[in-house]
């Protein structure tokens, strides 16, 4: 692939200096709320939202190479953040639409790439929801929708990174093991459609093509695939796409997250860094709502600090810089 000399200076901002994508992510907003309404009885406020976002972002982006950040409660945490990170936006509502199973992709909508590149953003994120085997119809939309961000983003001369979270359309339970067998397919494949040129993507922002917790060595009940069957798995997620490619840790503890990176290097995937969120900062969410504010800043500098400087430690052994792939 090639970039134009605005969208690799924007690349540049969003790596350190090995060109390795560091990034941390916390544009979650639906799932903050779930993770805050466990700890207190009532429903989690704008400023508590704004707040938290905010000390992750002052206290962890000297350590991270940008952060992802959404307009709707994140734009606080802008201000605040190392201005040596980049900072990438999101464009996506979040969730989805839980009474059908077609989890069709929808825009904020008083945002656009215009709007969003103004407030800073030195890249685009879009989260598509994408099951392979859905119908065709369903897919058409999709891939029409990610068309007309990719044409956004070109226009705007703007990094565009797409984040696939794969699922099947017939099985509830992405955490079973039912899941578990079709799940390299599912990511692998969905890969493969969205590096086709016509999508203008920049950087994919992917599931490790495994759930790991059903890999021999690593399981603690049923086993899904021997340990040689999922590093094939990570060599074929290699092999779908020419793109730059990132990690999402998807919600897994730090410790699995940093052993999967180490296990899909071993394997001879090249990925090109992570977008790593709750791995990292997650414990604040329960220590700033029982403890408040002053606890939240102590656990980020200790604990938050210490899950990711380990992450750094673990990416610079196992990352591969996106400047070969471009």
């Amino acid at each position: 692939m090639s970039l134009t000399e605005q969208k690799r200076r924007y690349m540049e901002k969003l790596s350190n200096k090995d060109g390795v994508i560091s990034a941390l992510a916390f544009d979650q907003r639906g799932a903050l709320r779930r993770m805050m309404s466990q700890h207190q009885t009532e429903e989690p406020s704008v400023s508590q939202m704004e707040e938290l976002k905010s000390l992750v972002s002052e206290e962890l982006t000297k350590y991270s190479s940008s952060i992802l950040l959404d307009p709707e409660f994140g734009l606080p945490a802008v201000d605040v953040k190392d201005e040596n990170a980049g900072l990438l936006l999101a464009y996506e509502k979040t969730g989805y639409d839980a009474t059908t199973t077609t989890r069709l992709p929808d825009c904020l909508v008083e945002w656009s790439v215009k709007r969003l590149k103004e407030q800073g953003a030195d890249a685009i994120k879009f989260l598509l929801y994408y099951d392979v085997d859905s119908d065709d119809y369903t897919n058409l939309q999709k891939k029409a929708y990610i068309e007309r961000i990719g044409s956004e983003c070109v226009a705007e001369d703007i990094p565009f990174y797409l984040e696939i979270v794969s699922y099947d359309e017939k099985i509830k339970d992405a955490t079973s093991a039912e899941y578990a067998k079709v799940k390299p397919r599912k990511v692998i494949e969905a890969m493969k459609v969205f590096s086709e040129d016509r999508y203008n993507v920049d950087v994919l922002k992917v599931e490790v093509p495994v759930n790991m917790n059903y890999v021999e060595g690593f399981a603690t009940g049923e086993v899904v695939y021997t340990k040689e069957e999922a590093a094939q798995y990570f060599r074929d997620q290699e092999a779908a796409s020419n793109l730059p490619y990132i990690y999402l840790s998807a919600g897994v503890s730090s410790k699995l997250f940093q052993e999967t990176l180490v296990f899909a290097h071993e394997a001879g995937a090249k990925f090109n860094g992570v977008l790593c969120g709750r791995a990292t900062w997650a414990g604040s969410v329960e220590v700033y709502i029982k403890e408040g504010k002053d606890a939240a800043v102590e656990w980020l500098r200790t604990t938050g600090f210490n899950n990711i400087d380990e992450l750094n430690k673990v990416i610079e052994k196992t990352a591969t810089p996106w400047t070969e792939k471009v």
